[in-house]
């Protein structure tokens, strides 16, 4: 996948900005006199190469942050630049030479019903009057790519939904864009599917470089594939950072929310109940790990340094991109000394240690 438009031919690392900046960007709507405001006062930087995941509940304002991206929504306030040019500043020629590298796909797929596969892909290359055979030849790459090849005469209505949204990303491709855009693009399918689209995207990023920012309201989506997250609230960012470091460290409460949809640690009241009432003193600890540290046998080393006694009573282990992410909900009695000791042992092998209760 080739291309260059000469918006995009400046290398956003040497200018100390990402390739999509974000600046205090606001977006107001108007219903009668009531003003909405659906996105607040928004910064952010996504860098070349980067899977950037907006997460937020319905009406949270993702699907309108990501359109002032491209300025199919024009920011009531705050500026855009892409690669380090100011989208406002821009003619409506310009700005559509700077949109045809900015590929979209959607929810509900948006193909032309009354075209075969092939012609809904190559539509974008015979908008700007790509030659015959170079459109042929690029369709069938990107039908190759996206797994298709052997629908290309076939109709929409002939599709599932996942050869639909397949379809949908090989359009968008068509024009070697250099970002991709989602807007809530596995919403519609079942999990089996999301999943073989998001290898999909992930396969995209990483053979072509392509950056993509995408909205869900899906925790999923965003640990399978997303290099850092932005969680959105009423229209604002209220947190964001490496995916890793949300998922172990959360803050918010509307984040703590959406880890809790992966990693349910609630502990029944019941089970809180008995473990209150034996009378044996000791701590409740959430322990977070990462990586190699999940292979360790902690628990054995508390026992034989400390002569403490864990009890695991909750452990989820799952991969957050490429890396291996856990928690385990302990019980561990002994000496109160022995006990910290124990903890402090913990957090210098790197482990994020976090003291939920104290029992006995």
């Amino acid at each position: 996948m080739e291309g260059t438009c000469g918006y995009f031919n400046v290398d956003a690392g040497k200018r100390g900005y990402g390739l999509i900046e974000l600046e205090n960007v606001s977006k107001n709507y108007y219903q009668g006199k009531q003003k909405i405001e659906a996105v607040k006062n928004v910064s952010l930087q996504v860098a070349k190469g980067e899977i950037f995941g907006v997460i937020g509940f319905s009406g949270a304002g993702k699907s309108t942050l990501i359109r002032c991206i491209n300025f199919l929504e024009k920011p009531t306030n705050g500026t855009v630049r892409i690669n380090g040019v100011d989208l406002g500043s821009l003619k409506e020629p310009e700005l559509r030479a700077v949109r045809r590298k900015i590929g979209m796909i959607f929810q509900n797929f948006n193909l032309l019903s009354s075209e075969t596969v092939f012609e809904n892909v190559a539509a974008p290359l015979r908008l700007f009057r790509t030659p015959k055979q170079e459109v042929k030849r690029k369709v069938q790459e990107l039908l190759a790519l996206v797994g298709l090849e052997d629908k290309a005469s076939n109709y929409p209505a002939q599709l599932s939904g996942g050869q639909k949204q397949r379809v949908a990303i090989a359009r968008a491709l068509a024009s070697d864009p250099e970002i991709l855009l989602c807007d809530e693009a596995t919403s519609a399918l079942d999990p089996q599917t999301t999943d073989s689209i998001l290898e999909l995207l992930l396969e995209i990023n990483r053979k072509y470089n392509i950056t993509i920012v995408l909205i869900t309201h899906e925790m999923h989506v965003i640990k399978k594939i997303c290099d850092r997250v932005a969680v959105m609230e009423k229209g604002e960012i209220v947190e964001q950072g490496r995916v890793l470091d949300v998922f172990s460290n959360p803050v918010k409460p509307i984040t703590k929310n959406f880890i809790k949809n992966t990693f349910d640690i609630q502990l029944p009241e019941s089970l809180l109940h008995k473990i209150r009432n034996e009378g044996t003193p000791g701590k409740l600890l959430q322990i977070s790990f990462l990586g190699d540290l999940a292979g360790e046998p902690i628990l054995a080393d508390l026992s034989t340094q400390f002569a403490l006694r864990p009890a695991i009573l909750y452990g989820n282990i799952t991969q957050i991109k490429d890396t291996i992410f856990g928690t385990l909900v302990i019980r561990v009695t002994g000496d109160a000394s022995a006990v910290e000791a124990g903890i402090r042992f913990l957090r210098e092998q790197g482990l994020r240690i976090e003291v939920i209760d104290h029992v006995g």
